[in-house]
């Protein structure tokens, strides 16, 4: 029996079905579906991952390495997978002895066994409690601080690394367009005007901040916890000569010490605060706005429904966002109204983020010498992966992403809110 016919052999013994995608071994030899993707396994260094942790980390330790492959449609791939351990539960599969002592001996016959493979250098190594300040600033580092070239080359010219609003579906309608679309309209539902004060939490490359003082004419502070993120911001601050509205900060949320800002964007943030801290995120972010200024907070959310992976799985949390939690948009909604806020308007945007990623996607692919030789080949891997992976979870309901319109109340009540949506809905 050939090697991948030995492999289909074990899943067909413990899981009952037959593999989902195609498998090529190392020794060339082929079993599973000709018209499925075809996962190819370089070496016996990668079954011995999965043998250490047989899981989506092993997986995904082995994919980034380089010892296992896809040909094919990656998506495709991951969701044969994910489509077959919902099918079985395939957490929930338990080993007889009998099964436990015949996978020992087939390990043995493929010569897997062996001590534990390190971890990929790409994958975060953090230290100390979670949702420290030094934590957070390590977390949102090692993501964020990459390499601003690679997210030059990767994103629109705003450098807006966030779920776009696609107002059109025509062939010349790009991502940028829906980047700048999407500032359109959290400026709108803001009520930004010429003179006020806009604060951008987690302002990333200051996509925001920038739009929002030339095409609105407001004062806007961003604050970030990625130096090379602070560093391009003022970069662009001067080229823009904006320097007279526009200030940017080191710092973290929790140390701002001003008050009375008009309006507060805080785009794709809050999913790194944590579930302990976001009681204390959202009070800070009440209380640093005024009486009737308003709050935008665009924010990603697991779905009730869907399996309880706050962070997004493991693949997600080592090597993409440490520390990330999400959870139901429901629940995000309660913890801003006990800070004192009230939410007036929520808008889901999720198969927009499909949208988006498949952009991100293409211009990977597209690009993929240039991103190579900025950040390296494991990289390059862990982002095929993740935005394979993100984008199926958006499109199969998995995971969402929504905007949330809040105000602070005046102490009688008011709101200063319009009666309607039309000041802020796109009007075709």
């Amino acid at each position: 029996m050939t090697i991948a016919q030995t492999l289909a052999a074990l899943v067909r013994r413990f899981l009952g079905v037959d593999l989902p995608v195609r498998l090529r071994a190392w020794d060339g030899s082929v079993a599973g579906p000709a018209d499925a993707p075809t996962v190819v396994i370089r070496s016996r260094r990668a079954l011995r991952r999965l043998l250490w942790d047989p899981n989506e980390l092993g997986l995904a330790r082995a994919y980034v390495s380089g010892e296992l492959d896809v040909e094919g449609d990656l998506r495709d791939g991951l969701s044969r997978f994910w489509g077959l351990a919902r099918r079985e539960g395939l957490g929930k599969v338990k080993l007889s002895s009998a099964d436990r002592l015949h996978a020992v001996r087939q390990a043995l016959k493929l010569g897997v066994i062996g001590t534990r493979p390190a971890p990929p250098p790409e994958e975060a190594r953090l230290s100390g409690a979670e949702h420290t300040k030094s934590r957070d600033r390590d977390a949102i580092a090692h993501h964020y601080d990459l390499s601003n070239e690679f997210y030059r080359t990767l994103l629109d010219p705003n450098m807006a690394y966030s779920c776009g609003y696609w107002t059109s579906d025509a062939p010349d309608y790009t991502v940028e367009d829906a980047q700048r679309d999407k500032l359109d309209l959290v400026c709108r539902k803001l009520d930004l005007k010429p003179g006020m004060r806009l604060l951008d939490v987690g302002c990333g490359w200051g996509s925001l901040i920038l739009h929002a003082a030339t095409y609105y004419g407001v004062h806007a502070t961003g604050v970030t916890l990625a130096a090379q993120q602070r560093d391009f911001i003022r970069a662009r601050i001067a080229e823009r000569g904006l320097e007279d509205q526009v200030d940017v900060r080191l710092q973290d949320y929790r140390d701002i010490p001003d008050t009375g800002f008009d309006a507060i964007g805080t785009i794709e943030m809050g999913e790194h605060v944590g579930l302990g801290n976001y009681p204390t995120y959202a009070a800070q972010l009440c209380r640093l706005l005024k009486p009737e200024g308003r709050l935008l907070l665009q924010q990603m959310s697991r779905v009730a429904s869907a399996p309880k992976a706050p962070g997004g799985g493991s693949f997600i949390e080592r090597y993409v966002a440490p520390d990330m939690h999400m959870r139901p948009v429901g629940e995000t909604i309660a913890m801003l109204e006990q800070a004192g806020l009230e939410v007036r308007d929520v808008e889901a945007m999720r198969e927009h983020y499909v949208w988006t990623v498949d952009a991100w996607a293409d211009t990977l692919e597209k690009r993929a010498a240039e991103l190579t030789a900025l950040v390296g080949e494991g990289q390059l891997r862990v982002w095929r992966l993740y935005f394979a992976g993100g984008a199926l979870a958006f499109q199969e309901n998995r995971m969402g992403v929504d905007q949330i319109l809040a105000v602070r109340p005046t102490a009688t009540g008011g709101s200063g809110m319009p009666r309607t949506r039309r000041n802020w809905e796109v009007v075709s």
